[in-house]
């Protein structure tokens, strides 16, 4: 017995209709159908297995229920679990809180929340959570208007993808030599953040990473340019986002036109547009056309809704074929003690999966792809992108070159479009200009790549990607940045962290 026959007679694994049985490892000497067979008699005889097997998920568990319905009502809405006053802020850190969005410094007032203009200077309180408030006493002067009036405050916001939201497993969870009890002890927060870490990643990061390399962020450096824009952060993606249901998504922002300052707004769905759940994965790609027609009505949204001065950057497609140009040939952590599985194989084994053999606690699945009408669809395959991570050559440069083109279509709007209250940007993904960077600092390209998943960008690959984006950005539209506050040390030796994050 292996994990193989395991997983189909438990009933996780699954695939189409008369396919082959998909299977990870070699088969047993008796043949992967004969095991299952018999596995799926054994479990017939034993009362334990037998009522597992009851269960159509995880999320039918009792004792996971509850926690499901939690995650479902997040899954669905984008927005904090826990959020009393209804400002789509937070106290609480998981959950769509504050690991997404700047953390709520009274969740009780619907006035107050990160990112608002300040109520009367913040004379009696904090009213946008920057952590600056009162009044000096050598002078009778708010600090608030003292430091932070014409300081060009904004915040950031990124409306993305799985890749934004910084998808990630951890290696350990995988990886035999490294289980132990003390190595699955984030996995509740991690359950419960989808799966995703912002709180490390390449916009809105603002806690040292606990995953292995460092944290830089675009948030990060803006609060360290001007400290009047401390947690004034909101990180909208989402597992599968695309151009199409980020339509959906972006529903879920945060800006009120006449009282929050403007924002720095970064929209990068880098992949899902090629990459897709269906089996002829070319003809369900978006088309130059539908691109535009999802990034105009979304751009359109965004006029309504940010306040005048913001701004906003366009980031174009990747080029997925870094994937298995790099990864193909080296071992999986699965693989890794006895030297048996590539990712090679790993990429075969998702692209036979049907997506409900993943059996995650909640729905939609992590890569599904849901619209702007029906947001929680589910698609056919367990792959991230059978366009990429895949032996066919042909089908991975044909999925480049979708990308490419609307990568174009994105560099064509920030050229010749324009917005009452934004003005707007296009840059190209940094990926191979962070390879570059890495190569020079010693590092390997596989490195920049997520161990477990192979696909989304690691946390060196997002570190680096922030210092390229904050250069270019630095050099070509320092206007985009506002000015470096020359009040930034007093601040922080009055309030020291400003209330943490």
């Amino acid at each position: 017995m292996n994990a193989d026959v395991v997983c189909h007679s438990l009933k996780l694994c699954k695939q189409d209709p008369g396919q082959p049985l998909c299977h990870l490892y070699a088969p047993p000497k008796v043949g992967l159908s004969a095991a299952i067979r018999k596995a799926k008699s054994i479990m017939k005889t034993s009362k334990d297995l037998k009522s597992f097997t009851g269960f159509s998920s995880v999320c039918a568990f009792p004792l996971l229920a509850n926690l499901c319905e939690k995650i479902k009502y997040v899954m669905r809405n984008k927005l904090p679990f826990e959020d009393l006053d209804g400002d789509k802020f937070s106290t609480f850190p998981t959950l769509r809180g504050y690991h997404w969005r700047g953390r709520d410094c009274n969740d009780k007032n619907t006035t107050v929340y990160p990112g608002r203009r300040p109520d009367n200077w913040d004379v009696k309180s904090d009213s946008n959570c920057n952590g600056i408030w009162g009044v000096d006493p050598k002078d009778g002067i708010p600090y608030e208007e003292k430091f932070c009036k014409g300081a060009d405050s904004q915040g950031v916001v990124l409306l993305g993808d799985s890749a934004g939201a910084h998808f990630h497993i951890p290696p350990e969870w995988m990886t035999v030599t490294q289980m132990s009890a003390k190595s699955f002890a984030n996995l509740p927060m991690a359950f419960t953040d989808e799966l995703d870490w912002p709180q490390f990643s390449e916009i809105t990061g603002f806690l040292n990473s606990t995953i292995g390399g460092w944290t830089d962020s675009l948030y990060l450096r803006l609060r360290r340019r001007n400290r009047c824009n401390h947690r004034d952060l909101q990180n909208i993606s989402q597992n599968g986002g695309s151009s199409g249901n980020l339509l959906y998504l972006i529903k879920s922002l945060a800006r009120n036109q006449l009282l929050d300052n403007p924002a720095i707004v970064i929209y990068a769905t880098i992949g899902n547009d090629v990459c897709n759940g269906n089996r002829d994965t070319l003809a369900h790609m978006t088309t130059p056309k539908e691109m535009l027609s999802n990034v105009m009505q979304a751009l359109r949204y965004l006029d309504s809704h940010l306040p005048n001065g913001s701004h906003v950057i366009l980031t174009g497609l990747v080029d997925g074929r870094f994937l298995w140009d790099n990864l193909h040939d080296r071992y999986h952590p699965l693989g890794q003690l006895n030297r048996d599985i590539t990712y090679s194989q790993i990429y075969s084994f998702l692209d036979c999966l049907q997506v409900r053999s993943l059996a995650v606690a909640y729905e939609p699945p992590l890569y599904s792809q849901p619209s702007a009408e029906a947001p929680l669809p589910v698609p056919a395959q367990v792959s991230p992108c059978s366009g990429w991570l895949t032996a066919n050559e042909t089908l991975r440069n044909l999925t480049s070159e979708r990308a490419l083109q609307l990568s174009s279509v994105l560099k064509d709007i920030a050229r010749s479009e324009k917005f009452a209250n934004f003005d707007i940007f296009y840059m190209d993904f940094p990926l191979r200009r962070t390879a570059e960077e890495w190569h020079k600092m010693g590092g390997e390209p596989w490195q920049l790549i997520e161990p477990v998943d192979g696909f989304h960008p690691s946390q060196i690959a997002a570190a680096l990607g922030t210092r390229i984006t904050w250069q270019k950005a630095l050099h070509e539209w320092p206007q985009v940045l506002g000015k470096e506050n020359p009040f930034n040390d007093q601040i922080e030796a009055i309030f020291k962290d400003q209330g943490g994050h």
